[in-house]
């Protein structure tokens, strides 16, 4: 029904007409309070949450059927993933194994035959810098669930001051538009995993609220419960409402960069002498050799609790970053650092370009400053600052070619005209 005319100018003594919904044709006596558009339309609550829930049905519809009837093929998430991270190999096809696996675990049912599917959650262990966050929302993007990313150093023990585990449930109802069936199907990264390590070996008397104590109240979530979270977030309290979610089929994500694992892992297979010969001794292995060798013990050493590592059975050690992979990063995948800056330049109608030199340095400057790819952009944002200052102000069609001298800071960055020679660029 459409209500577009236009009533007469109400007389003395008459009741202010009724405006009606322009979907259902009730009036605002009947429904309350109608929201108006344009040309006098109107819409009541009752059908406005009628509408919604036809936008929640074709959301479910998109994320639900690409979840139930077209999980990729491990090969198919590789390849997905190479096109955004660089490098991993074996992390990769480990991360393309469980998450294709978890998925066809919820696609043809939990107990087949009579034998029951567990779920596998994963665990990413690496350097800082190395991509494990990149993974994670990359694996997402390619699955097309929601996803929530939560600090593990922001969570403490329920009571104290600091955020409970549920709200990371939150985070993940949010993405998902609050539709508890379809964010049962994401997934949540828990950075930062290793900073709730217990803080020694030995049984203390004192509480260990953000350490240990958010390791036991994760455990249940991880593995498989239905778990009241708060609608606003914040602390739980008797009165409020609360919104249940079965975490069964969330995959969870941990990572960390588990600082002093490798000398623990070291430490066990390398040879110990003592005496005279100690002194002797040859180094143990490389940090890149021992982390693939992590054991459930390892980790136990380091200050996990057995019961959250039996929950984290997938582990995937990513390795550190070199020079060759840090300026395959600069200009390869799809959101590139070098892409990037292209498309800032072209914004004002201008050019950049980078000599291979000028990325090797920026790359050796990177693993000087021990920050893996993260500390790429950082580098070039220093490096641009003045150039992208001046940017708006300086002649159009302007060209701006970085070398290995402007990145040493040994030459300024001029814009240089199209003729110039060019520089043999990456």
């Amino acid at each position: 029904m459409s209500s577009g005319q236009d009533f007469p100018p109400i007389g003395p003594g008459e009741r202010p007409r009724s405006n009606f919904c322009s979907f259902c044709g009730k009036s605002s006596d009947e429904v309350g309070t109608l929201i108006q558009g344009i040309d006098r339309t109107f819409i009541c609550r009752e059908c406005s949450d009628l509408c919604q829930s036809v936008f929640r049905r074709q959301q479910k519809k998109r994320f639900g059927n690409r979840i139930a009837w077209q999980v990729p093929t491990p090969r198919q998430i590789t390849a997905r993933l190479n096109e955004y991270v660089v490098g991993q190999t074996l992390a990769k096809k480990v991360l393309s194994v469980a998450v294709h696996n978890h998925y066809k675990r919820q696609l043809f049912s939990e107990n087949i035959g009579g034998v029951q599917l567990d779920k596998s959650n994963i665990l990413l262990l690496g350097p800082t810098g190395s991509g494990k966050t990149l993974l994670a929302q990359t694996l997402a993007k390619i699955i097309d669930v929601p996803f929530a990313i939560g600090d593990a150093t922001t969570l403490t023990e329920a009571g104290y001051v600091g955020e409970d585990v549920e709200n990371l449930l939150l985070k993940l109802i949010s993405a998902a538009d609050y539709d508890i069936e379809i964010a049962e199907r994401g997934i949540i990264y828990i950075d930062e995993i290793d900073k709730i390590g217990k803080r020694n070996q030995n049984v203390s008397i004192t509480r260990d609220v953000s350490g240990e104590g958010v390791q036991q109240a994760l455990l249940k979530m991880i593995e498989g419960t239905v778990a009241n979270v708060p609608a606003h977030g914040g602390r739980k309290h008797p009165e409020q409402q609360y919104l249940q979610i079965d975490t069964s089929r969330i995959l969870f994500i941990c990572g960390g960069t588990f600082v002093g694992l490798e000398e623990i892992i070291r430490h066990r297979i390398g040879r110990t002498h003592i005496g005279f010969a100690a002194a002797e001794t040859a180094p143990g292995p490389r940090d890149d050799v021992c982390l693939p060798r992590v054991t459930p013990d390892d980790l136990s050493r380091f200050g996990m609790i057995p019961e959250l590592i039996g929950r984290l059975p997938v582990i995937a050690v990513l390795d550190q970053l070199e020079e060759e992979t840090l300026v395959r990063i600069l200009r390869e995948p799809r959101n590139a650092l070098v892409k990037q800056y292209k498309r800032l330049f072209q914004m004002e109608d201008a050019h950049i370009e980078f000599t291979e030199e000028a990325l090797r340095t920026l790359a050796r400057q990177a693993l000087d400053r021990k920050t893996g790819a993260r500390g790429l952009r950082s580098i070039t944002e220093k490096l641009l600052l003045d150039a992208m200052y001046q940017l708006p102000d300086q002649v159009r069609g302007c060209r701006y070619v970085i070398t290995k001298e402007m990145v040493e800071e040994k030459e300024p960055i001029r814009p240089l005209p199209y003729s110039t020679a060019a520089h043999r660029i990456a």
